[in-house]
């Protein structure tokens, strides 16, 4: 069983080093049979389906980048501060890992079932990150309001929308950042990537979409 479990995660290796260098396109089983020195049936034991294997290299993904907001949040005191870290480091993953962050969200082209029973299901990952946010967006509401001065009152959403649109102008930034689209629109000298001042314009950024969504910072 042990020498079983060393070749599927061999296999999942394989892939996750694929899916970081060629992107999705190349995460064929055959390829990833070939690269892992199996015959090109062997995949089939652990993974029947392509999906069930992408979803395999989803758990991998999404497992760090949730190590990675474990993190880039320690030690920062308050929700909003917290939520800006997340932010960062969400389109800093984006711009670093296109292909694993291409696959992870995809969920039309994953396998959501549970595969084996060590694997919790993608649903299973997702879902506490988003659930993340959405605390993070409540406590923050918590704080703001003691930071508010006496009699005034904002009218907002429910948490789970305004993490909702928090997130989705987030992911909307890291795609067209790495597409190229929003650094030409912007005029700056940015790329697919990072570096040359694009930092601060990321930074700018997330700090505008925050005060978008959550208001801006009380003086």
């Amino acid at each position: 069983m042990e020498r079983e479990n060393s070749l599927r995660d061999r296999l999942i290796d394989v892939g996750v080093d694929l899916v970081m260098t060629e992107g999705t396109g190349s995460l064929g089983l055959r390829e990833i049979a070939r690269r892992a020195g199996v015959s090109h049936g062997a995949p089939r034991r652990y993974f029947p389906t392509h999906h069930s294997l992408l979803s395999a290299i989803a758990h991998r993904g999404l497992a760090d980048l949730k190590d990675r907001f474990t993190a880039v949040t320690s030690g920062i005191p308050s929700a909003r501060g917290q939520l800006e870290a997340l932010g960062k480091a969400y389109i800093g993953y984006a711009l670093e890992f296109r292909g694993m962050f291409e696959l992870l969200l995809r969920h039309d082209l994953l396998d959501s079932r549970q595969n084996a029973s060590d694997q919790p299901r993608l649903r299973e990952l997702t879902l506490p990150l988003f659930g993340t946010i959405v605390e993070l967006v409540a406590r923050h509401r918590e704080e703001d309001k003691v930071a508010l001065r006496p009699g005034t009152t904002r009218d907002l959403p429910p948490p789970e929308i305004s993490a909702g649109l928090l997130w989705s102008n987030l992911h909307g930034i890291a795609q067209l950042w790495a597409w190229g689209s929003l650094p030409l629109a912007l005029g700056t000298a940015g790329t697919a990537g990072t570096g040359s001042g694009d930092d601060g314009v990321l930074d700018t950024l997330v700090a505008t979409a925050l005060d978008t969504h959550l208001g801006p910072v009380n003086p």
